[in-house]
């Protein structure tokens, strides 16, 4: 969650935030309970993978994701929301938490940066780890995040990891709520598009919801708007089904038939006209 620099909530901003809630509360304050502090699954795999890895000197010390304090020294609090609990870390006035890679943006200018912005982190707790991307956990992170757009005044975006990808407060709420109460899976902010090299619209992020990514092929992709708006069509489809093994045949929206077919690694789903 992105705040203007200076605008991240206090504690006490979190506190009175749960009061005016019937499905969350604080259920550790480090303040005032002896709690362990959360460990981040996501940076012990980094330090697994990228123990020889060095910063560029050349790169500023946002580019290099050395902005801030690590976990250990963030502000944090634990919520519970209808039985599921979160770590909320980088409460101010402590230490932000790490800022995050984006490279997609919805409902905003420009790509938001750590020279203009901190962040605060929601993170499923310790009990959930190894379910970080179960629907219903997932849904109820997304949930409180919601919630929270709600309450802080001064959030501008929410920032969603996997895809990479940063989407203004508004239109978080509006896809977010949809999805929550039975609507379209919302594609454009939890899944993001990029154009590959042999022009092929790929997704973004898709595979950490169902193992696999989107692939339209040329020349289904050359028009890349309607190739976005398919996409967008089909992710909804498969995060419903939970991915694809075998080939299928579907109808395009201008009424073409179209064949997706897994990889042969099964990373992909590959999608052009029958």
């Amino acid at each position: 969650m992105l705040f203007p620099k200076g605008k991240r909530p206090t504690r006490r901003a979190l506190r009175d935030f749960a009061q005016t809630q019937r499905t969350t509360s604080i259920t550790h304050d480090p303040e005032f309970d002896s709690f362990p502090r959360p460990v981040d699954p996501e940076a012990l795999q980094a330090d697994a993978i990228d123990a020889d890895y060095h910063p560029n000197p050349n790169d500023s010390p946002a580019e290099a994701g050395d902005t801030c304090a690590s976990v250990d020294d963030l502000v944090w609090v634990e919520m519970m929301r209808e039985g599921l609990t979160f770590d909320i870390l980088g409460i101010a006035p402590g230490d932000p938490a790490a800022f995050p890679s984006i490279e997609h943006h919805f409902d905003l200018e420009s790509v938001p940066s750590a020279s203009g912005y901190e962040a605060l982190q929601i993170m499923p707790g310790q009990h959930l780890s190894g379910g970080h991307n179960a629907i219903p956990v997932v849904k109820s992170m997304l949930a409180l995040a919601r919630d929270l757009t709600h309450h802080l005044e001064h959030l501008e975006a929410i920032v969603w990891p996997a895809a990479r990808s940063a989407i203004g407060r508004r239109f978080f709420e509006s896809v977010t709520t949809a999805w929550l109460e039975g609507g379209a899976f919302p594609a454009l902010g939890l899944t993001a598009f990029t154009q590959t090299m042999d022009g092929a619209i790929q997704s973004v992020g898709l595979d950490f919801w169902i193992g696999q990514e989107l692939r339209i092929e040329a020349p289904l992709s050359a028009d890349k708007v309607a190739a976005t708006r398919l996409g967008v069509r089909l992710i909804n489809q498969l995060i419903i089904v939970g991915g694809l093994t075998e080939s299928e045949r579907v109808t395009a929206p201008d009424g073409s038939r179209l064949v997706m077919r897994p990889s042969r690694n099964g990373k992909f789903i590959r999608v052009w006209q029958e």
